[in-house]
């Protein structure tokens, strides 16, 4: 099984931007739709952005369309989250996860079958 391993969480000022990278352990992403979730304070978690390994689709919610971005490094087996102009409301425990679903199904966490440990992401002044 491959589990996703999240790194780049930390504190920055509105305005600023972060990349949060996820990294495929004991296994790869080939064959796998990654997607990004997070969390906030008292709050549900929600999906964010989503990548189809095999394929290259990507999706990314409404509400991040335009700061944030998903790409991939096939070689290093990584998913990257660049989110820019962040606001203090991306406030949140990011998370990895790796699943089949349907792209119809891509923002369902049920569909998905290994989540990462997370990331937390502060943006305060």
């Amino acid at each position: 099984q491959v589990q996703p391993v999240e790194s780049g969480g930390g504190s920055v000022q509105p305005g600023e931007s972060l990349r949060l990278s996820c990294a495929a352990s004991g296994g790869t992403f080939s064959g796998y739709s990654i997607s990004w979730f997070r969390q906030a304070p008292g709050k549900e978690r929600e999906f964010v952005a989503a990548f189809r390994w095999n394929g290259g689709n990507t999706y990314v919610k409404d509400s991040v369309k335009g700061r944030f971005t998903i790409s991939r490094d096939n070689a290093k087996n990584t998913l990257y989250l660049q989110m820019s102009s962040l606001k203090p409301e991306d406030t949140a425990v990011y998370y990895c996860a790796v699943g089949r679903p349907i792209w119809s199904a891509i923002s369902q966490q049920s569909m998905y079958y290994y989540w990462g440990q997370g990331t937390q992401v502060t943006v305060s002044s």
